[in-house]
């Protein structure tokens, strides 16, 4: 198995086009230097870093899990940029997020996935269930689904409410072993019926070394901005011994998504 390290292009923001106000922390889609669109989540939003760190390791945890993320960019806001926004509230969130921010490439043409609509193949919904009770990722219900359907694909956007234990620092490796309740909400869960093959492949690509390297990918700057008491150096090796007991012992959450699906489905 390959595990290089993830290397993000990066990328300075040019122009801002537009606010996504469906979006909790006001996500806006941009233009870079590249000519691309994306959609450009900020630091200065309202979990600060916190989110960005959860979009870049749920984001590259799910590609390396073989399902469809758009690509992830570094993106820069210069200080100067935003000077001229005349909504005051974009401008101080545009002057908060000077430095360095993460995008998602923009799928144009996109369309939020409807669960009363679409139906997903079964072992990829087993897959983004496993993917989100291994993340903790409690944002991914029939209100608010965070997926698109894209030239007939299912692909996965916003991952920044995964890693919740982050919030707070103390009783992670409890977390880490938690059957993860929230699952019984996911939108995907009535669809997930091969969710002990989804736990050996997964299992097979997101491997301890995988791990080591997705955070390792995770910037300097937003570890110092993440936490006032906690170490940069040591949220990283909490995040990664955080992620390995929890891919260890992934039959906890396994036979709890499995059980709670049984509940719905019979």
């Amino acid at each position: 198995m390959d595990n290089k390290e993830i290397d993000l292009r990066r990328e300075e923001v040019t122009r801002y086009i537009t606010p996504l106000r469906e979006g909790g922390s006001l996500p806006a889609l941009v233009e870079a230097a590249d000519g691309f669109r994306y959609v450009l989540k900020f630091r200065g939003g309202g979990h600060g870093s916190k989110a960005l760190i959860s979009e870049l390791v749920g984001g590259e945890t799910a590609r390396r899990g073989g399902l469809r993320v758009p690509e992830l960019v570094f993106l820069d806001l210069d200080e100067d940029f935003g000077r001229t926004e005349g909504d005051e509230e974009i401008q101080d969130l545009l002057q908060a997020s000077r430095g360095l921010n993460l995008g998602l490439h923009f799928l144009n043409g996109a369309y939020a996935w409807d669960v009363a609509v679409n139906r997903p193949d079964p072992l990829e919904a087993s897959k983004i269930v496993w993917l989100d009770a291994f993340l903790t990722n409690v944002d991914r219900t029939s209100r608010n689904t965070n997926m698109l359907l894209w030239n007939r694909e299912l692909w996965l956007i916003d991952h920044g409410s995964s890693l919740y234990f982050h919030h707070n620092w103390t009783g992670w490796e409890k977390a880490a072993v938690s059957p993860f309740a929230y699952i019984k909400d996911h939108a995907l869960l009535p669809h997930a019926a091969l969710l002990e093959e989804a736990d050996a492949l997964m299992r097979g690509r997101i491997t301890p070394e995988f791990i080591d390297s997705v955070v390792a990918a995770i910037p300097e700057e937003w570890l110092s901005q993440s936490s006032a008491t906690v170490a940069p150096g040591e949220q990283r090796e909490v995040y990664a011994a955080f992620l390995k007991s929890r891919l260890e012992n992934s039959k906890i959450f396994v036979d709890h998504a499995f059980n709670a699906r049984k509940q719905l489905v019979g």
